[in-house]
């Protein structure tokens, strides 16, 4: 499958630059409820017993408070903090782990908050556990987020030998006066150097987070970051559109309004990074994310083979995910659950009870369905009619009858066409994916939910 270039259409870009979900599930996690309990979550580990298995481990602490954040994350100088919360993690690991004793672990990946913020005694007995409770393959990826202030270069010879084979990390900005701004100052010949440890310690897989959008910004200055980033080369980047939302996340409280890019620079500076970052080479894979054209999501979405879940765009589309730690998120079998979000509670429900569920959703045959429909489209800017009127035995044309309709301006405005066969993304539609996506989605008919999303651009 060839992907089509990005055309760029400012007009258009503006029309639609509303808000709407990133759909990294549907429904999204507005549409979880306390009603989705412990049995439902064991009734959905027995439903596709056979299935790989993904984990996703939740550190929550940071050593320092970065503005931009809306992170789940407890800022701490306090090591022994981190002692206490693998003591109760531990416990999770311990009590989760019999309910998946057939499955094999593909791929794990450690998120936070800051994963790194555990010392390497802290690293190794965390992941020793998790590979004594679960069975995993001797290809598993094993991804962790680093934060690039608080790391020693020697921490990634000991990550790597413990298994750890892909990094992440958040980068943001290498301009000094943005950096002030968000409280994110760090050291821009450091950044380089872990780079290069990583390459020369073998991480198969390298990834670097920028986010446009911030305080200060300018294109002139995030020309600069992008410059910089080419140089480094990451095998991957994720380039996220800053939401600010002071009411939801106190932390941002601390950026002035005054202060931020406004519409028409937050639209040129996305402009320059999809023309740089593809100038350089890198493949657009979607949303805000790019690859090299050899790095397996680009190869993924060229063979249609590419998946979306809770962590983003990914190759294994077929696996369960298994969320432990405070807030984390699981998508198993046909359900979703999600973990106490404060501490205490986290803490007080796995001493009380092994597990720290909290909410969760039970999806309906519609919602399967759906699901199945927006992550098509937003992996591969391309729907089959007969595939999926095949898999699911419907008339799709009198089954998303209402949906097509509220389609039919974009298809009108030239960002999608319908043909017999099916539906195809435009090379000006795929920056307005997410608005595509949203025709599908029958909880945003209920619009009071649109003002808790971010922007699409």
């Amino acid at each position: 499958m060839s992907m089509p270039t990005i055309e760029w259409d400012l007009a258009l870009i503006q029309k639609y630059n509303a808000s709407g979900p990133r759909y990294t599930s549907y429904p999204t996690a507005l549409e979880f409820n306390q009603n989705y309990n412990e049995a439902c979550f064991q009734q959905a580990a027995q439903r596709y017993p056979e299935r790989p298995l993904s984990l996703y481990i939740h550190i929550p602490f940071c050593h320092r408070l970065c503005y931009f954040c809306g992170c789940n994350k407890i800022v701490t100088r306090q090591q022994h903090k981190a002692d206490q919360y693998l003591d109760v993690l531990e416990q999770e690991i311990r009590a989760r782990a019999p309910l998946f004793s057939g499955r094999t672990v593909g791929q794990m990946h450690w998120g936070g908050g800051t994963p790194t913020f555990l010392d390497k005694q802290q690293i190794t007995r965390l992941n020793n556990v998790l590979r004594a409770s679960f069975n995993f393959s001797a290809d598993a990826e094993q991804s962790i987020e680093v934060d690039p202030r608080e790391i020693e270069l020697d921490v990634l010879d000991h990550l790597c030998a413990a298994g750890f084979n892909r990094l992440s990390m958040g980068v943001q900005d290498f301009n000094k006066q943005v950096q002030e701004k968000v409280n994110r100052v760090q050291d821009e010949a450091f950044i380089f150097s872990l780079m290069q440890r990583a390459r020369e310690r073998g991480f198969t897989s390298t990834n670097i987070d920028l986010i446009y959008g911030l305080p200060s910004q300018t294109p002139e200055s995030f020309a600069f970051t992008l410059e910089r980033v080419v140089e480094l080369n990451p095998d991957r980047l994720s380039v996220f559109n800053y939401a600010h939302l002071p009411a939801l996340f106190a932390a941002q409280r601390k950026i002035k309004q005054q202060d931020l890019p406004d519409a028409r620079q937050k639209l040129e500076i996305l402009q320059q990074t999809i023309h740089t970052l593809t100038g350089a080479g890198y493949q657009f894979i979607g949303m805000d994310h790019f690859a090299r054209p050899g790095d397996e999501l680009a190869i993924a979405q060229r063979a249609g083979k590419l998946h979306r879940n809770f962590q983003g765009y990914t190759t294994q589309g077929d696996s369960d995910l298994l969320g432990m730690g405070v807030s984390a998120i699981s998508m198993i079998g046909d359900s979703y659950a999600q973990n106490q979000k404060v501490m205490k509670d986290y803490t007080d429900s796995v001493t009380r009870q092994g597990h720290a569920l909290w909410r969760g959703l039970t999806l309906s045959a519609d919602d399967c369905l759906r699901r199945e429909v927006i992550k098509t489209l937003i992996c591969h800017f391309a729907l089959d009619f007969r595939q999926i009127e095949q898999a699911w035995n419907i008339d799709f044309a009198h089954y998303f009858a209402q949906d097509l309709a509220l389609l039919q301006p974009l298809i009108s405005d030239g960002l999608v066409e319908r043909h017999q066969k099916g539906l195809q993304v435009t090379a000006k539609g795929r920056l307005l994916i997410r608005n595509i996506c949203m025709c599908f989605d029958s909880y945003l008919r209920q619009k009071a939910h649109m003002q808790q999303f971010s922007r699409v651009i």
